[in-house]
This record gives structure tokens, sequence and C-alpha cells, in this order.
């Protein structure tokens, strides 16, 4: 089938008590048992529920994986993700991550005697230039949030499969409608169901999408130990937002485009990070690897006080964490979505204070760009 078919259809059939074309909310934390030692495959909410297993065949057919396991959130899922490990692993990680996993990670993990090195997973030499006999992990995100690197998967994937190490991508940012890391060499695949795959601003969750029945085992085994299960509400939430993933990633990834052609050519932008530019580093590698570029951009503004204008400014654009949803967001990730990664970190990466992240609605363009061009244009007059 393709991809648009499946987001409709994989996981999605028809109730077998009512005929309901959309699964139902099993909003229930028990079932009863025929007999002792009998049930329909459904014994406590926490191991299993209808609603949520439904979203987890949706979501392991359109990432291309052997199975998925929802979470509470993003985080959850990453946290579940990093306890196949064992302490004293070492984990290489795209040195450009999310600043909630870099938390997660330093002031978190490391206490369970867990070891990490922040790289550029742009090159894959630089990957195995960081390699030790004690590394077990490759964590990656792309394009990396919030400067929009983009990794070198196959490279990646080659050092991972010959050593006997996982390969980990964080899929947010482009949903698997425009890239399917496990088609790249990828064992793991995690999402914020937040964001793309929710697609309405109303959720929070996170998945696992597995390739190993080792790891498909170990992983729905935490997911039951641990229980930082997703709920049967959000589980809905989530299943009514990839029906339409397809119609709004490719709105998302034409709407980018346009504002991302608009902030290179805008005389107060300094820089524009869009993989979809040709000036983009790894331009021609997200063409290859990827179906379409997104709706995520940072641009470089030049100060703080020019980056506070445009962001207090917007009328349309809200002032917001998170991303993905139908709204266009802008964010500023020195002081929002970053503030956890010490400045020191901050600046080598290129996370300035004048630095502000947009994720591209799916309004009228000519609205986005209308709104973009009267904030910048206050830039000056107020800077």
């Amino acid at each position: 089938m393709a991809f648009a078919t499946l987001a409709i259809h994989a996981g999605q059939e028809p109730d077998p008590s009512t005929g309901a074309v959309t699964v139902p909310i099993y909003q229930t934390s028990t079932y009863v048992h025929e007999a002792l030692g009998q049930h329909k495959g459904f014994e406590y909410a926490r191991t299993a529920n209808p609603t949520r297993l439904a979203l987890e065949r949706n979501l392991a057919a359109l990432e291309g994986g052997r199975a998925a396991h929802c979470f509470a959130s993003g985080m959850a899922a990453i946290d579940t993700i990093l306890r196949l490990l064992q302490s004293g692993d070492h984990v290489i990680v795209s040195e450009n991550t999310y600043g909630g996993t870099y938390r997660l990670f330093e002031r978190v993990l490391r206490q369970f005697g867990l070891d990490f090195s922040y790289v550029d997973t742009t090159e894959a030499a630089v990957v195995d230039a960081a390699w030790r006999a004690n590394t077990r992990m490759v964590f990656v995100e792309t394009p990396t949030n919030p400067l929009m690197a983009i990794a070198d998967l196959e490279g990646i994937a080659q050092l991972t499969k010959s050593r006997n190490a996982r390969l980990v991508v964080d899929n947010t940012f482009l949903s698997p409608y425009l890239l399917r890391p496990i088609e790249w060499g990828a064992d793991l695949v995690l999402h914020s169901t937040t964001k793309y795959l929710n697609g309405h601003s109303d959720s929070v969750g996170g998945v696992v999408i597995t390739t190993r029945e080792e790891d498909q085992e170990r992983i729905g085994f935490l997911q039951n130990a641990v229980g930082a299960i997703l709920s049967p509400f959000d589980a809905f939430l989530i299943m009514r937002g990839t029906k339409t993933l397809a119609l709004r990633m490719r709105q998302h990834d034409e709407n980018g485009r346009q504002v991302a052609e608009f902030l290179a050519s805008h005389p107060k932008v300094e820089r524009v990070f869009y993989p979809g530019l040709p000036s983009h580093p790894q331009h021609a590698r997200a063409r290859h690897l990827q179906a379409g570029f997104g709706g995520m951009i940072s641009f470089e503004t030049g100060s703080l006080t020019a980056a506070r204008t445009v962001l207090n400014n917007v009328r349309l654009c809200a002032l917001a964490e998170s991303l993905g949803g139908v709204e266009s967001l802008i964010c500023h990730p020195a002081s929002m979505t970053h503030a956890s990664v010490p400045e020191s970190q901050r600046v080598k990466l290129g996370i300035t204070d004048g630095l502000v992240r947009i994720s591209v609605g799916i309004e009228d363009v000519d609205d986005i760009l209308e709104d973009l061009k009267q904030a910048l244009d206050l830039v000056e007059r107020q800077s």
C-alpha cells in the first residue's frame, strides 16, 4: 500500500462488536477474564489497551518497522531506549540535539553509569573517530534541533552494523512521510508523537519503533514494567492525526520551502538554516535521503534584541515551545527549547541569542509571510 493509504488503514480495522470505522477509546483500567487463565488478549490497561495497540500497529507500518510501543511523552520513549544499555556503555550523540535530550543524558542517565560523547553526525568519519571499545549506540537527530544538520545515516549505519551497535534515529522533525530511517539502516526510530504525528497541538506522547525481535521484546517489557504508557484518549487523538499526515506534511513542506526562500532573501536575516535551500551544506544529502524538507526552519537575526523584536511582534505565528502543529509556532531556542544546555555549549554549537526557530504551519502561506515581514520590518526601528 502507498503511504497515504497505510496512514488511514494500517491497524484501523472496523470495531468487531459494532462495525465502527474509527477505533473506539477503550477508557478502561482492566478487563474481565472469561475464566481463570482465559482472557481476550487484554488483562490490565498498563500492559495493553486496544486503542493504544491500534495506534502502535499504525505507526509500525508507517515507519516500516517490526513493532511500535507508545509512551506518555517523547522523553519517556528516549529514556526507555537508553534502558537497552548497561552501566559502563558509551553512546555517541548528535552534538546539536534537543535540550531535553541533553538534560536527560547529562543530568539523569550519567548517574547510572552511561557515558555520552556529542559529535558532528553529518560525517561518519567524525563518528568513527569518537568510537570507543564500549560504544554500544549512536543516537542521531536529523535534522538536528535547531540548526537543521542532516546526519550521514548511510555511513553511520555501516559503522553500527559492522560493530554490533544500535543506530537510533529521532525522526520527529520529518515524520515517516518525509524520512523512513529504517530504510537507511536505523535499528530503532523514535518520535515525539506530540509533534507532526498528532499534528494538532492537543496531545503529548512518544513512540519507539523497533526492527529487532530482541529489542521489540525488551521495549515491550519496559513499557509494562516502568509504566510510562500513552493514554487511550491520546492514542485516539494521534490516530486521528496520522490519517491526515500525508496531506499535512505536503502542505508543511510546501509552505516551509516558500518561507525559507523569503527569509533567505530578507535583509534583516543574516542566515537561514533549512535543508531545502541549495546553500545548506547537506542539501544534496537531504534530497537523497528525504521525500521533502518539511516545515522546520531556524534563522539568525544577529542579536537578542533583534530576535526579541521579531518574537514579540508576530501576530499569526504563536510564540510557544513545541512544533509540528497545523498552526505556525515560533520560539527562541537559547532561552526556551535549549535553555538546559550550558551557555558555553550553546555558543560553541551556534545556538546564539539571535537565533529564532519557526515551525511553519499549514495556514495560507501568504499570511505567514506577511506576518514575518511585518515583524522583521520592526527590527531596525526597535533595535
